[in-house]
């Protein structure tokens, strides 16, 4: 009784704060920091990013810090993305993740944009005058997780975000809170709720921003340098809520399914469904399909890149017999309308 009492007051709680940041289709475009909805790592990407419910590890801090709870010693994991095939970025993420005692885990991830090099355009010289830039998209999360003794974990992240040119810089800071909850004789069951990026407001300042004016009405016309405003713009919070069941065929193969709805501040509801098949604990196949639900029947399509299919594999490598030390090499492909799509690799090391 007292276990189902905490689980609904947690949920009701999620559902409350959301409704507090929650906005509408008609608004998207007008957040800012989206790079916070990108992931980086190559598991969830196969899966879609919809495993609210049974994501644990490293990869947790990105979608439901509760399952960071249920890691098993050391995680080290590394991630490359080529993100959208064509555009020729890049997402580059570094993360680690520590057991402790009495139930709690601790976890740091890094992830940076690679946008290469962009020509500098002016109004004088609109095709270039030699010189480049690269602009820096950085976000760091800190996270803590618990996992009580009734199955129940509950994580929390809290991500710094930077964005910066030359002379621009914008920074903010953003919390992500989640809850697990598992159950039956096997933890097949599971149920995942996430709240991500709400957080304060961001605005660019600097140089950046200052423009030159001739004042006529002076005796002597002169340019003088002002400094303008940048408009301030909020983070695209997001509500994920998640479940999985895990059909367990024997001891070391099993089949989960995945479902699980997202609600967008900023632009339309997603419904996500998966699969994940483990074969003798060394190769898992996964694969997922997101569905935007389109509220109106506007000629202006207003759903997001990633929609359709998304699939990946992974390849477990054990350091002992036990397998509780192993490395890991995961390989995730997430359809893209337009572009080709993206293609996430990573490494993941349990010691």
């Amino acid at each position: 009784m007292i276990r189902n009492n905490i689980i609904t007051t947690i949920i009701l709680l999620f559902v409350f704060v959301s409704a507090a940041f929650a906005g509408n289709p008609d608004r998207q475009g007008e957040a800012g920091a989206y790079e916070l909805l990108m992931n980086p790592w190559a598991k969830s990407a196969g899966l879609h990013t919809i495993n609210t419910a049974s994501i644990m590890g490293v990869e947790s801090i990105r979608l439901n810090p509760a399952g960071l709870s249920r890691v098993q010693g050391t995680e080290l994991v590394l991630g490359h993305t080529i993100y959208l095939s064509g555009t020729d970025i890049g997402m580059n993420a570094i993360g680690i993740a520590q057991k402790l005692k009495n139930g709690g885990s601790f976890g740091l991830t890094l992830m940076a944009l690679d946008m290469g090099e962009i020509p500098v355009t002016t109004t004088e010289s609109p095709e270039g005058n030699g010189a480049t830039f690269s602009p820096n998209f950085v976000n760091m999360g800190l996270s803590y997780a618990h996992l009580f003794e009734n199955k129940v974990s509950v994580g929390l992240t809290l991500r710094a975000i930077s964005e910066s040119t030359a002379d621009l810089s914008a920074f903010g800071i953003a919390v992500d809170a989640g809850v697990q909850y598992v159950s039956g004789e096997n933890d097949e069951f599971k149920f995942g709720i996430s709240l991500r990026n709400v957080g304060t407001p961001m605005a660019y300042k600097g140089e950046g921003l200052a423009i030159q004016l001739v004042q006529e009405d002076k005796i002597v016309p002169h340019a003088n340098t002002f400094s303008s405003r940048g408009e301030s713009f909020e983070l695209p919070s997001v509500l994920n809520i998640g479940m999985a069941y895990d059909f367990l065929l024997s001891a070391k193969n099993k089949l989960t399914l995945i479902a699980n709805f997202t609600s967008n501040s900023f632009s339309e509801d997603q419904i996500g469904l998966g699969a994940e098949f483990t074969l003798n604990n060394m190769f898992q196949l996964r694969a997922a399909y997101k569905y935007t639900n389109e509220s109106d029947n506007s000629s202006i399509d207003k759903s997001p890149v990633y929609t359709g299919l998304a699939a990946g594999l992974s390849v477990v490598v054990p350091f002992k017999k036990d397998g509780d030390s192993n490395i890991a090499l995961d390989y995730g492909y997430r359809a893209s309308n337009p572009w080709n799509g993206s293609h996430s690799l990573a490494v993941r090391m349990l010691f």
